[in-house]
């Protein structure tokens, strides 16, 4: 049986016969239609027809254990039949963030009424953070054709239940497709609420994905306004001043954070990155190489010691031991 002769209304007792009457066979298969054409309603009323016939038979049991996408995908419906919106919506953000390819959201439950109208924007928020978890390349047309259902939701939503915090997250998904006035609407409606700490970090970001760093700085002060005790804030804003070439306001926007967090890692090790930079120390240079394999993230690893490695009249040896630990991490000897 094709995908396309589900979508066409076999019903479930064509689909399940094809199964062997396996109530997980049956899922698979009407998920497979569903992922041909999201927006057919016949998938969903099959599924519908066996969750009412199966769900005392250890269906919700062995979905769960099962795990697999068409699972998840099963149960975000399943869940919406039962009221669970918030549930019902995460489950289907962690689908979309592993097939992001297909409009999982033309979904006719997704734009019910009933959806839209109950679920919370702090569950919303969550799951649009689950769709971007494998880093994706969302900023296509094609992507934004099939987040569109996504759009109509955080804009339903957000008007309905404006949490400052969760509009701020919800900003991330627009803004990974490239939607940028969307992004700065949710922002908008949140600070009208209430500004917070987090909606000046969107805007921030989001002027950052737009090119605009003198903007993006603008928003990053305004933050650490609103959260001045913040040390990854000031690191957030030495970073973007590095990248505009202000070693000096770099460095000193990293000592402000180590004054809150002294011990912190990133900070003294962008600390010393920048100081090279901007005075040539030999100290400095050797505080970066001695603190750059406890640093997690690799490319900023590297971005610092391409930083620091351009400073003034620094000894050679040292800025090839720098070189080295690049190497190391890129494979080479």
């Amino acid at each position: 049986m094709s995908n396309q002769s589900v979508a066409a209304g076999v019903g479930l007792a064509g689909v399940m016969a094809h199964c062997g009457g396996n109530p997980l066979g049956a899922v698979e298969l009407l998920v497979g239609a569903i992922a041909s054409a999201p927006a057919a309603p016949e998938p969903y009323a099959a599924l519908a027809e066996l969750w009412q016939d199966r769900r005392s038979d250890g269906l919700k049991e062995s979905l769960e254990e099962s795990g697999s996408l068409s699972s998840v995908l099963a149960q975000a419906y399943f869940l919406f039949l039962e009221g669970d919106m918030d549930n019902a919506v995460m489950a289907l953000g962690s689908v979309t963030g592993v097939r992001p390819d297909v409009a999982w959201g033309a979904a006719p439950w997704f734009g019910d009424a009933r959806f839209l109208g109950a679920v919370s924007a702090a569950a919303l928020a969550e799951a649009c953070l689950r769709t971007l978890d494998y880093g994706r390349d969302l900023d296509t047309d094609e992507m934004r054709e099939r987040f569109a259902p996504w759009f109509r939701a955080l804009d339903v939503v957000s008007e309905r239940d404006p949490v400052p915090e969760s509009l701020a997250a919800m900003a991330r998904l627009p803004r990974a497709c490239g939607r940028y006035e969307l992004s700065f609407a949710l922002c908008d409606r949140a600070d009208a609420v209430d500004p917070v700490m987090w909606t000046a970090l969107a805007r921030a970001a989001t002027w950052r994905a737009m090119g605009d760093l003198d903007q993006s700085a603008a928003a990053f002060e305004r933050a650490l306004l609103l959260d001045p005790a913040n040390w990854s804030l000031y690191l957030d804003l030495a970073d973007l001043r590095a990248e505009q070439g202000d070693f000096a306001a770099a460095a000193s926007l990293v000592d402000q954070g180590l004054d809150h967090e002294p011990r912190e890692v990133t900070l003294r090790a962008a600390s010393a990155a920048y100081r090279t930079r901007l005075a040539g120390s030999a100290d400095d240079l050797k505080a970066l190489i001695a603190l750059a394999p406890s640093l997690a993230n690799t490319t900023y690893r590297n971005l610092l010691i391409d930083y620091a490695s351009a400073g003034p009249q620094l000894p050679p040896e040292l800025v090839a031991e720098a070189r080295r630990i690049q190497r190391r991490q890129d494979g080479q000897p």
